[in-house]
């Protein structure tokens, strides 16, 4: 049997909430997600003004971040520097943009959270406000 630890409800939650408040305080609209550990969306929040396309590409991102156990951009970069095509890793959903990173915890992926809409830079670092946010209530 096989077990595993995943991202719930109360973390996507709290993370959504902290990278909401992080955005607010840049003035900044923006999509979040958070994915399980298998890179499915738990929650997504797209708030007023933000661009219909970040949608998607926010879901992408946490997605391609669990998936990848790493950062979307990561991948983004080591396809980049092969010129290969970030689909040929197998699946059309995986993204190489920043904004996804992944949540590990004692060496689990337990998901990821996103953000879409911003700069690659900015989607990133918000994330990750997200990220720390659940690693600090997990302890």
């Amino acid at each position: 049997m096989q077990t595993f630890r995943s991202l719930g409800e109360s973390e996507a939650r709290i993370a959504i909430d902290a990278c909401l408040a992080e955005l607010k305080r840049r003035d900044k609209s923006a999509t979040v997600a958070v994915a399980d550990s298998h890179g499915e969306l738990i929650a997504l929040w797209r708030m007023d003004g933000a661009n219909l396309p970040s949608i998607v590409i926010a879901g992408n991102k946490a997605y391609t971040a669990a998936r990848v156990r790493g950062d979307s951009g990561d991948m983004g970069r080591d396809v980049k520097s092969t010129s290969d095509d970030a689909h040929y890793h197998g699946d059309a959903r995986y993204v190489g943009w920043d904004g996804g990173a992944v949540v590990i915890h004692n060496g689990d992926v337990l998901g990821a959270v996103a953000v879409s809409g911003l700069a690659g830079e900015e989607d990133i670092a918000i994330a990750r406000v997200g990220v720390d946010v659940i690693l600090q209530v997990l302890g």
